[in-house]
């Protein structure tokens, strides 16, 4: 049905299941947000959204505008969202601990005519916006919008092919990215996880799926939101990962299905062992990057099976990869094989198939007549990124995987330079770029370190214009200096002072020499530890 869009499918849940549970607010999350706890039906849902699409249609929101939202994990995100999409208008979720350069960007480059923000936001949000040229309107959600500037809006009414959304990923060879995301990206999403079976398979109108995942990300957002609109079921969404009263959200929540990162099940297997640790109803959590050795023990100890998959912002579920089906090969770095509907290669650095057990390049697209189905439509304002992410045909992921003899694939690395913290995707040029604008900076590199718990954190190489008597106080206060320029976690937690930096002919940073020269200094000890320094802002 070309004519279906997010709002739409809503509206036929809210019709078909009126009095069911869709947003469950707890306790906790209602005391961090100062709102109200329990439950949001369908029908009290669908009359907020009906109520907000007023507002914004007076505003003058339509067909091609665009509307920031940095709300976190607040009920109103989802409620613009849907009002927005209403309307054919498209929203640029705004992950909270962005700073002022990194604002300013995301502003200029979406060219967002409107913007909603938490009241402890707006001021930041607004002064972004100034400072980027920009005349969009600022608002809290409780506040009357103001008129929207004009703008060229498209005819006709929202459908599949309409702009959903524009969400940012980490560009590894500049600034961040802005994925145009369609209707249909999101509505297929919803479909594969009502379709796709196995041991994630879901019960229309049954289920009950927790996340301590971010809005503004993929995951939250197209995967765990549509699959409870399309199913009819309830979303319990956290302001974030609380590993200390996990289980109580859980419980309360009385949640079917989760969703997870690999540091969770790191820092929930810390915690001493209860009586209480399989009483909950979930039946499997749905994720990546479960540490292999915890993986076996987690699922013991706790009675579900954790699903490891595989996909991307870019990919959306046009893509996506799990290991839904035994046998899972818990313990490896399996992510299962692609179901028939996604084809897959994977390639050496002359573009040549690889056979079995031999890394090499993910390729993927979607098996049918249109090999972009269910994909991002375009890096907006970026053809010549668009094209080099889809050479011959097929999406060339970055990521390096092996399949085995079974046909299942195994993750080995990253091919792009892209530091994954704690779920986060870190691109190291655009850290360079900022770090580089500090006055006591002259060169400066980052890459990649190992970490226990959060899997990468992020090491700088730095040569310093005045080598300082006291480094560690330089690098406390580069790293200070960071934490107001760019999101915490993308600040290096480890600092260390070099006279040069391994470089080509032609003045380019020797990546592979520069992970070497990491490496050997972290084990001597060079590095300076910020880590303890890295604190979400408010």
């Amino acid at each position: 049905m070309t004519a279906e869009t997010v709002f739409s499918r809503f509206a036929a849940a809210a019709e078909h299941w009126p009095d069911h549970p869709f947003l469950h607010i707890l306790p906790e999350t209602a005391q961090v947000y100062g709102l109200a706890h329990g439950e949001i039906t369908y029908a009290q849902m669908l009359a907020r959204v009906t109520a907000r699409r007023h507002v914004l249609r007076q505003a003058g929101v339509g067909r091609g505008s665009r509307l920031g939202l940095l709300l976190e994990n607040r009920p109103e995100f989802i409620e613009i969202f849907l009002a927005a999409n209403s309307l054919g208008g498209s929203i640029v979720p705004i992950n909270p601990d962005l700073r002022m350069a990194e604002l300013e960007y995301l502003i200029a480059h979406s060219e967002m005519s409107a913007a909603f923000a938490t009241p402890a936001r707006v001021a930041a949000l607004a002064a972004a916006a100034s400072a980027a040229g920009s005349a969009m309107v600022c608002s809290t959600p409780d506040e009357p919008l103001l008129p929207l500037s004009p703008h060229a809006q498209a005819s006709g009414q929202p459908d599949w092919e309409s702009e959903a959304a524009l969400l940012y990923t980490s560009g590894t060879t500049g600034q961040p990215k802005g994925c145009v995301l369609t209707n249909t990206y999101f509505l297929h999403s919803g479909d594969w996880y009502g379709d796709v079976g196995g041991l994630i398979a879901l019960c229309p109108g049954q289920e009950r799926m927790l996340t301590p995942l971010p809005l503004f990300h993929m995951n939250a957002l197209a995967v765990s939101l549509m699959a409870m609109i399309t199913l009819g079921g309830c979303l319990t969404v956290l302001d974030r990962f609380h590993p200390s009263t996990w289980w109580d959200s859980v419980r309360q929540s009385k949640a079917t299905c989760l969703h997870y990162l690999g540091v969770m099940p790191a820092m929930l297997m810390k915690a001493p062992e209860s009586e209480l640790d399989r009483r909950h109803s979930v039946r499997f959590g749905f994720g990546a990057g479960s540490p292999r050795e915890l993986h076996a023990a987690f699922e013991q100890r706790f009675g579900f099976p954790l699903i490891e998959a595989w996909a991307m912002t870019e990919t959306g579920s046009g893509g996506v990869i799990s290991a839904h089906r035994e046998p899972r090969k818990v313990g490896t770095n399996c992510f299962g094989r692609p179901t028939p509907d996604v084809a897959v290669r994977i390639v050496d650095e002359a573009g040549v198939d690889c056979p079995d057990d031999v890394p090499g390049e993910l390729l993927v697209r979607h098996a049918g007549g249109d090999p972009r189905f269910g994909f991002f439509r375009e890096y907006l304002k970026n053809p010549q990124a668009t094209a080099e992410a889809w050479a011959d045909g097929w999406f060339h992921t970055g990521d390096i995987v092996m399949r085995d003899a079974d046909g299942d694939l195994h993750f080995v690395d990253r091919k792009k330079n892209v530091i994954r913290r704690s779920g986060e995707n870190i691109a190291a040029v655009e850290v360079e770029t900022i770090l580089a604008r500090h006055p006591g900076i002259r060169e400066v590199a980052v890459a990649a370190t190992p970490d226990v718990i959060r899997g990468d954190e992020v090491a700088a190489l730095i040569v310093a214009n005045d080598p300082a008597e006291n480094a560690a106080q330089l690098a406390g206060e580069i790293a200070r200096w960071g934490l107001d320029n760019m999101a915490y976690y993308k600040v290096p937690g480890w600092i260390g002072f070099v006279e040069q930096l391994p470089r080509t002919p032609t003045e380019k940073i020797l990546r592979a020499a520069l992970k070497g020269q990491v490496d050997a200094m972290m084990a001597r000890g060079g590095f300076h530890d910020t880590r303890a320094l890295k604190k979400r802002q408010g």
